[in-house]
């Protein structure tokens, strides 16, 4: 081999060597990171943050519990990524819902309102995977912990703040404050309604059935509707509104 072939060989050889960093994800990579974010997900939502370990979560997964540091560094990064995976179609889901009834409605009503905020969720529990459902149960589940509320206004209160916008709409002159705190009890009955307890089954002796959303849908868009329009009106009938 020549002086010029072996310079030749060299530089082809250098080129060949893959650039440093982090390696592109493998198929087989993107599958145990969708596993992991299953597994977490349907065990937060039954166990909580603080009842499961990594190595719970990667054992449901059937993987090596290395994998959860390397995807996510560490449990709570992988609980902000179970998050933050359905957030964004849900803020999506319900902003694009808003925003149709607000601009197709010829009058604007708090019906409507809170009907376009909550049928995205409902839609979704019925009709989307399966792990909407342990997603819904364990955001209702941090919404009523001092550390979860923190979570939910990083990832939620973007949509809120839309669905006040469009009830000052249906309710003009109604002070903002007043709105804010119907929102505060309408997200507390949404949220248990989505959470899948069934309380209300054992209750009822059977009559009603938490899991029966189709059943669950009018009677909480009416409840929330009801309520929050009774609330604001005897607010400003009593002057403190």
């Amino acid at each position: 081999m020549t002086k010029i072939e072996s310079k030749a060989s060299v530089k082809i050889k250098k080129a060949k060597q893959p650039r440093r960093g982090r390696p592109k994800q493998s198929d087989a990579g993107v599958q145990a990171r969708g596993r992991l974010l299953d597994s977490a997900e349907s065990l937060f939502a039954g166990r909580g943050l603080f009842g499961v370990t990594t190595r719970q979560v990667a054992d449901a997964a059937g993987v090596d519990v290395a994998l959860i540091y390397y995807h996510f560094k560490n449990k709570s990064g992988l609980f902000d990524a179970v998050l933050e995976r359905r957030a964004r179609p849900l803020v999506l889901a319900r902003r694009d819902s808003l925003r149709t009834y607000a601009a197709a409605s010829g009058r604007i009503s708090v019906e409507g309102a809170v009907a376009a905020f909550i049928n995205p969720m409902i839609d979704l529990w019925l009709n989307g995977e399966a792990g909407w459902r342990s997603y819904f149960a364990l955001v209702a589940q941090m919404d009523n912990t001092p550390w979860g509320g923190e979570i939910i206004h990083r990832f939620f209160d973007d949509n809120v703040h839309e669905l006040i916008d469009v009830l000052q709409l249906a309710l003009p002159g109604s002070p903002k404050r007043e709105l804010y705190w119907a929102y505060n009890f309408v997200a507390g009955s949404m949220m248990l309604a989505l959470s899948g307890t069934e309380r209300v089954d054992r209750l009822s002796d059977g009559l009603c059935r938490a899991k029966d959303l189709e059943a669950v849908r009018m009677r909480l868009l009416n409840y929330c509707a009801g309520g929050l329009l009774a609330m604001v009106t005897a607010e400003r009938l009593s002057g403190r509104a």
